[in-house]
């Protein structure tokens, strides 16, 4: 990091009305030590000038992809590299959509596609807009990729409706990011180490249209992913049947039932230091697979079923000097159920959540609960986007592996 100043941000302004609130957003950020660099769409310039940008950031501010007497061919990397956020606000719908799609026709966007740092995106539009499936589904495809969105707010809107839609105010947004950044003194802190991740549920097939399984989505784990390698790690992804699109810099095995992820886990472990099992595993299996549509039958029926491999409990027993990190998804006596388990399986760092929670569950955006440690430390993590919480877990995982390197240094100090 720069020494003269905390934090480096990259400010990308996009077309609408909202863009005038961009300079109180650059002025906070300056005023918290953040040294900021501007970058405006074409549209931005049509309701804000250059010029008040490169005043208050004492920096050019990029609009074209090929600036004269700029060499931008090559300045979205060196940007990238630079930056320990990037902060899109006003985000227009247009901007969201290209992002969500990869688009890479201007400055901004192809700065996105380059950036290894986190993003945070402010969305500014008409309600309309907003509510539209078009919208919010691009918005579901950013957040898969951790990009963490602050949601507009309700208000009086440029159309002169009244509705969701008006840009977050600066002291939000700002606030915002500085809990991001907060993370950022340990970027690149897992270079080096090979996470092994699991995500997603099983499918225990009982014939050719059912099966059984449960309502993990894979979130949680593709978030840990994404965090992983934005903090330097290598990402081995072994994951259940999911419709999330894997991080493009992850290795990815999909695999569909519980014995496929425990044979794939095992034999690629080796390589790991780091060992992250967010996947909920199906316990139990069918014990036949009828090859043919089971039929309604007027008797009852009864569906005889077998334990599957324990993928948790076999990796305690093989882990050696990996940190290996589990998950409890429990509906009562959290943290008793999550101690138990911790000792049971060998783990070094249990994530306990609250199952039964509607807005921290399994298809919920976001996620809350406790990280325990085999030393007795329980951490209270409060409700936060998935991406936010995976980089918590990866704070502790990464002080395990620190305390865990100065024992060893320690004992052959001794000997």
């Amino acid at each position: 990091m720069n020494s003269d100043h905390s934090y480096r941000v990259i400010l990308g302004v996009t077309g609408g009305i909202a863009a005038y609130k961009a300079p109180e957003i650059l002025r906070q950020l300056q005023q918290r030590g953040a040294e900021v660099r501007v970058v405006l769409t074409r549209a931005a310039t049509r309701f804000i000038g250059r010029v008040t940008f490169e005043a208050l950031s004492r920096h050019p501010v990029i609009v074209e992809m090929f600036e004269p007497e700029m060499n931008v061919t090559v300045r979205h990397v060196e940007m990238a590299r630079w930056a320990d956020l990037l902060l899109v606000a006003p985000a227009t719908a247009h901007t969201l959509a290209r992002f969500a799609h990869g688009l890479a026709d201007d400055f901004l966007t192809t700065l996105y596609l380059s950036a290894r740092c986190p993003v945070l995106v402010a969305p500014a539009m008409d309600a309309e807009m907003w509510e539209n499936v078009a919208t919010q589904e691009n918005l579901a495809r950013l957040r898969e990729r951790g990009v963490a969105i602050l949601p507009p707010e309700r208000g009086y809107l440029a159309s002169g409706i009244e509705g969701e839609g008006r840009l977050a105010e600066p002291e939000h947004i700002v606030a915002r990011a500085l809990v991001i950044l907060a993370a950022r003194p340990y970027a690149r802190d897992l270079e080096g180490e090979h996470v092994l991740i699991t995500a997603g549920p099983t499918c225990e097939d009982l014939d050719p249209i059912r099966y059984l399984t449960n309502r993990s989505t894979g979130k949680m784990g593709y978030a840990l992913a994404h965090a992983a390698l934005a903090r330097g790690a290598q990402v081995t992804l072994i994951s259940g049947p999911t419709t999330i699109s894997p991080p493009p810099d992850a290795h990815a095995i999909f695999v569909r039932r519980a014995e496929e992820m425990y044979r794939t886990v095992l034999s690629h472990m080796e390589r790991a230091t780091i060992i992250i099992k967010a996947a909920a595993v199906a316990d139990y299996r069918p014990t036949t697979f009828s090859p043919t549509k089971l039929k309604k039958a007027e008797a009852d029926f009864t569906l005889a079923l077998e334990r599957t491999p324990d993928i948790l409990a076999e990796l305690g027993r093989r882990k050696g000097a990996r940190v290996l990190v589990g998950f409890a998804a429990e509906t009562e006596a959290h943290l008793e159920h999550g101690r138990r388990k911790l000792i049971e399986k060998n783990l070094d760092l249990i994530v306990v959540n609250d199952a039964a929670s509607a807005e921290t569950g399994f298809a919920a955006e976001e996620n809350a609960g406790w990280l325990l440690d085999r030393e007795g430390n329980v951490l209270e993590v409060p409700r936060m986007s998935k991406y936010e919480m995976a980089m918590r877990i990866l704070d502790r995982v990464r002080e395990l592996r620190g305390r865990r390197a100065s024992a060893r240094g320690a004992d052959e100090r001794s000997r």
